[in-house]
């Protein structure tokens, strides 16, 4: 049989080490499906997994980048199936993970003329890709594809490959001969792992070898760099922040490690950032300037392949384009062991008393709900090894970032930068597809849920046969009938009142919905219930999801409370919140623990200096 140009593609997918596509079909891509199908058939060694919308394909794509560190694969049709993408696409963007999406178009001859489903995907997809190109004839299928690949991994970003239905079906040439017009590629990638020049990293050494309170922050950038990391860290006696991205990077055991910092963050983190006189960026592009250092404050230097985010936070002395990686291990050699370990002392102190806090958070009682800090406080005490934890945009994310701490070989990952509602559902498939053996946790809040979650538990439900090895995978929905991340931001960035009529989320029964798709569906309406509803969850081979009625008055604190978050919020509830009874009550007894956690650490800290 004649190989089409879709008989290529597939090939050469496989040639680039592709063993699953995410794709959703339609008569756009129609040839490149039936080739898909004959493929599946031949047993070639691609599975094509379609879930319930093409969004959620290029969010499973993005997923799968970021939890293998191999590029994402999605296929769709042309203008509808192609614009539902683009929003998994621009997560791919904003958080620099390599994706490539094929999406189907209306035949060549038709380009242009205002038929059904045609538009110009070229200039749809200027603005989220790295490299848009359209195959206009076989010859071109080669290079073209080959180049979105390379690009991908490269820039670190989506690529699009555009394929209109007639060229899909068109017979593929050998491209053996030498062409004028036509050029050969191969399916083989650049070499990332880039090392500055060695002047670069003698400066680098310095400005380390000077610091006497250093701190790393390190980002999803600095994946496969922890052991590096760690060494570097205890040769200059540094702490080390991650940004919520960057959290699987440092095991949580690591005693200087403070986890996150800014809203979502830690005190620890913040003191950090606050007294360091070193700032080592690795792997980063951590968007909250204002908790980083004052200017002047400390000497810093960047490590990132991602040039143009190199200095853009912070005013670095030195920006290092390099694998963090390879730029660590050349870095290593040069650093000069310190003796003095206080500072990662004062920080394992302060980390230590904000543990307790987190607990005190975490076991405080609410009138209206469960507490939403205890079901992840739970959650955590019964995480596996190995488990992967996917959070989505929302409360879940404060939750997750106060209280989720991933041991070391376990994972997590969300929507970082674009922070889309949704994600968590198709990341947590995505993670169960790429390593079915192990635990994968999805937490996602209703409004995220009622979005695409529900529909994804079906991509489960058809899936679930294939992670027989391993077919736990627990759902735990924070049911408030709220949007309540959305709400709290209204109280405390614009001094708006909670609007119902925008943030009311509709009830449903969300045990029933698993329960109907033949999984185990539990239903908790009090604190005394989450317990016995984690170890059921933990204990059974299979689906669970967790139906927890929380409370959607507990305040996501930040670790400090600026002067404008306090008057934003009074203002707020000053104009007849719907929940201003329940806001006033539970903030107080939130920031009663918190002060009574901090009174502890203060009076510890002043027991260490005056023993006496």
């Amino acid at each position: 049989m004649t190989a089409t140009v879709s008989d290529f593609v597939i090939e050469r997918l496989r040639q680039w080490g592709i063993r699953r596509v995410f794709g959703y079909p339609g008569d756009g891509i129609g040839a490149f499906d039936g080739a898909l199908g004959a493929a599946e058939r031949a047993d070639r060694g691609l599975q094509y997994v379609r879930p319930t919308h093409e969004e959620a394909c290029s969010l499973m794509a993005t997923a799968h980048a970021k939890f293998t560190g191999e590029v994402g694969v999605c296929v769709a049709t042309s203008s509808p199936g192609g614009f539902h993408m683009l929003n998994g696409l621009y997560d791919a963007k904003m958080d620099n993970q390599p994706v490539v999406a094929i999406v189907g178009q209306q035949p060549t001859t038709s380009l242009g003329t205002f038929v059904q489903q045609e538009s110009n995907l070229e200039r749809t997809f200027a603005d989220v890709a790295v490299y848009v190109q359209t195959v206009v004839a076989p010859a071109q299928a080669q290079a073209v594809l080959d180049t979105a690949f390379r690009t991908a991994r490269l820039r670190l970003g989506p690529a699009v490959v555009i394929l209109p239905h007639d060229v899909q079906a068109m017979k593929m040439p050998e491209m053996q001969a030498p062409s004028p017009s036509v050029a050969r590629s191969s399916p083989v990638a650049a070499s990332t792992a880039i090392t500055p020049p060695a002047a670069n990293i003698a400066r680098a050494a310095e400005i380390i070898n000077s610091g006497r309170r250093i701190t790393f922050l390190v980002g999803h950038g600095a994946d496969g760099a922890t052991d590096e990391i760690l060494e570097a860290a205890a040769l200059c006696g540094a702490g080390i922040v991650t940004a919520l991205r960057g959290k699987h990077v440092i095991p949580s055991e690591v005693p200087h490690h403070t986890q996150q910092l800014g809203l979502l963050g830690s005190l620890p983190s913040l003191e950090q950032m606050r007294r360091c006189d070193t700032l080592v960026m690795l792997g980063t592009n951590y968007p909250y300037g204002e908790f980083l250092p004052r200017s002047g404050q400390a000497r810093a230097l960047q490590i990132d392949l991602k040039p143009e985010h190199m200095g853009l936070r912070y005013p670095t002395e030195l920006n290092l384009w390099g694998d963090v990686r390879a730029t660590l291990a050349a870095l290593i050699p040069e650093l000069t062991r310190t003796a003095d370990l206080s500072w990662q002392k004062q920080i394992t102190d302060g980390m230590e008393s904000w543990e307790r806090e987190m607990e005190s958070q975490a076991m405080l009682t609410v009138e209206d709900g469960v507490n939403p800090r205890r079901v992840f406080h739970e959650l955590n005490k019964r995480l596996p090894p190995r488990a992967i934890v996917t959070a989505d945009a929302g409360t879940t994310a404060d939750w997750y970032g106060h209280h989720i701490r991933l041991r070391d070989g376990m994972t997590g990952d969300l929507s970082g930068r674009l922070a889309t509602m949704l994600g968590a559902m198709p990341y947590a498939t995505a993670a169960k597809f790429a390593f079915p053996e192990r635990t994968v946790v999805c937490t996602i809040g209703d409004g995220a849920f009622q979005m695409l979650g529900m529909n994804e538990l079906i991509t489960v439900k058809r899936h679930l046969e294939s992670w027989d090895e391993n077919p736990q995978f627990i759902v735990v929905v924070l049911h408030n009938d709220d949007l309540t991340q959305v709400s709290w931001e209204m109280r405390t960035m614009d001094a708006d009142p909670l609007w119902p009529t925008a943030q009311d989320v509709e009830s449903v029964d969300y045990a029933g919905w698993a329960e109907l798709l033949g999984f185990t569906g539990l239903r908790v309406t009090n604190d005394d219930e989450i317990e016995e509803a984690m170890e059921t969850a933990f204990a059974h081979r299979g689906v669970t999801l967790i139906d927890v009625r929380t409370s959607r008055s507990v305040p996501p604190l930040p670790p400090r409370i600026s002067r404008e978050f306090a008057k934003n919020t009074g203002v707020a509830l000053l104009q007849d919140d719907p929940a201003r009874t329940e806001v006033l009550r539970d903030s107080a007894k939130a920031l009663l623990a918190e002060g009574v956690e901090r009174a502890r650490r203060t009076m510890h800290i002043d027991h260490e200096r005056d023993p006496g």
